[in-house]
Parts: C-alpha cells; sequence; structure tokens
C-alpha cells in the first residue's frame, strides 16, 4: 500500500473511482489495548470515526457506503462488550440520526432482526423510516448480520415457494436467489475495505463481493480516516477490473 494520500479528485463520479464501497471495521479492542484503555474506549473511538468517515464518504461523492456493524458471530463476546456495543448504537441513532436525515443519508438495515430486543428493533425501523426518501448517500448497516445466514434465508424462502407449488425449482438460479437477499436493490460492493491488517471477509457480503476489489489497510479503525479511505480509493483505481473476461471493465 503506498503511502502518499490520493488526490482527493478520486470518486465514484471521476476516472476509477467506486459507487458502492464496504468497510470491515476492525481493530478497536486492539486500539484499545495498546493504550492501556478498556475495550469499551475503542469502540466509542471507533464510533466517532465512523462519523467522520460518513462525512468522507459522502464529500468523495461516494453513493452506498456499507459497515459492518455487528455480526452474528459477535454474540460469542462477553455479554458486557455486547451490552457496550448495543448501548453505543442507541446513543449512535439518538445522536446522529437527525444529522443524517438533513445531510441527506438514507439509513438500510441488513440481518437478522428477530431475537433483538424491541428498543433496539425500534431504533433500527426509526432509522430506516426517517430517512426512507433521502438520496444523496446511501448508509447500509450490517447489524446482527452474517452472509451465509443472508443466504440460508434466502433458499429457505425459495424453497417454501418451491414446497407450495408457487415456484418451478428449474426457474431457480444464480439471479433468482439474489432477488431473494435482505437489500437486492443495492448494487454490489466496488471496494470492500478492512482495516487492521487482518486479510479475510469474515462471513461479510460474500455473495455480493464476487467481484469486488479487497483493499486490506494497516489502520485499526479508530485511526482510519479520510487520508486512508483516498489511499484505499486510489488504490482500486489502479485495479483492473474484469468480471471474469479477458478485457478490463471501468466504471461501477
Amino acid at each position: 500500500m503506498p503511502n502518499a494520500a490520493a488526490p482527493a479528485t478520486i470518486g465514484p463520479d471521476r476516472e476509477g473511482g467506486p459507487s458502492h464501497v464496504a468497510i470491515i471495521m476492525d481493530g478497536n479492542g486492539r486500539w484499545a489495548a495498546a493504550r492501556g484503555l478498556p475495550r469499551v474506549e475503542g469502540h466509542r473511538r471507533g464510533v466517532e470515526t465512523l462519523r467522520n468517515v460518513v462525512r468522507a464518504v459522502g464529500e468523495l461523492g461516494i453513493r452506498y457506503l456499507t459497515i459492518f456493524s455487528f455480526s452474528s458471530e459477535n454474540w460469542s463476546r462477553p455479554a458486557s462488550e455486547i451490552g457496550d456495543l448495543f448501548g453505543l448504537l442507541r446513543r449512535f441513532i439518538r445522536n446522529d440520526l437527525a444529522t443524517l436525515h438533513r445531510d441527506g443519508v438514507r439509513v438500510r438495515v441488513i440481518g437478522e432482526r428477530e431475537g433483538l430486543e424491541p428498543d433496539i428493533c425500534a431504533l433500527l425501523t426509526e432509522a430506516e423510516d426517517l430517512t426512507r426518501d433521502n438520496d444523496r448517500l446511501h448508509l447500509i448497516v450490517a447489524f446482527n448480520y452474517g452472509s451465509r445466514q443472508e443466504i440460508a434465508r434466502a433458499a429457505q424462502r425459495l424453497a417454501r415457494e418451491v414446497a407450495e407449488g408457487k415456484r418451478d425449482p428449474s426457474t431457480v438460479d444464480a439471479e433468482v436467489l439474489g432477488r431473494y437477499l435482505d437489500a437486492p436493490d443495492i448494487p454490489d460492493p466496488d471496494l470492500i475495505i478492512r482495516t487492521s491488517g487482518e486479510q479475510r471477509l469474515s462471513n461479510f457480503l460474500m455473495w455480493q463481493a464476487a467481484y469486488s476489489e479487497l483493499v486490506f489497510v494497516p489502520e485499526l479503525w479508530p485511526d482510519f480516516d479520510k487520508a486512508a479511505l483516498e489511499r484505499a480509493i486510489a488504490e482500486f483505481a489502479r485495479r483492473e477490473r474484469r468480471f471474469g473476461g479477458l478485457a478490463a471493465k471501468t466504471g461501477s
């Protein structure tokens, strides 16, 4: 990864920029541990980073931003940490929703809501309902989300239709299954960024990432900023995207 920041002119409306960026926000705990702080302090700092990155994405003209907020596997963490994460989510929505709405951000939530606390479900619904008509930036929050679980839910819905005689199984193909995912109207991510130096998807958007460019950056999530985002976009712009063919394709 080059150290020089990409020029601010790189973006989806310019040559080679992404329309949809997805981010695996990794490293809050390590950031806190390195400073002798409790893990919740890392998560708090991570929320501040999220605010700044949403603003930066809007400034760069990116149309879609998907963030991996809470995974299906995160339930294995200590109950106290889960409580802290949910508390931060509550505060983020209560404190930031009005600003997001004012700035033309539409909030979408993907993931499993069954089994979540009623007030969490109500907050997620409130965020979606209030911002439904906004179109400047689509912020997709993957909450209680796992890609395998998403694909399984889609397959279950299709299997139910077949069992009820509403669908011929011969009509089920990749395109059809894709329509049963959590947000089939949202374009696949052009660029997926993971912070903290880890190099894996961790059950995030595995179906949608079929032809995404993956950029792994060394910054822990609380240290990620607009300059780091621009470097990742510059790396994306240098890639030759062929989508399985021989000739490179440009644009999103």
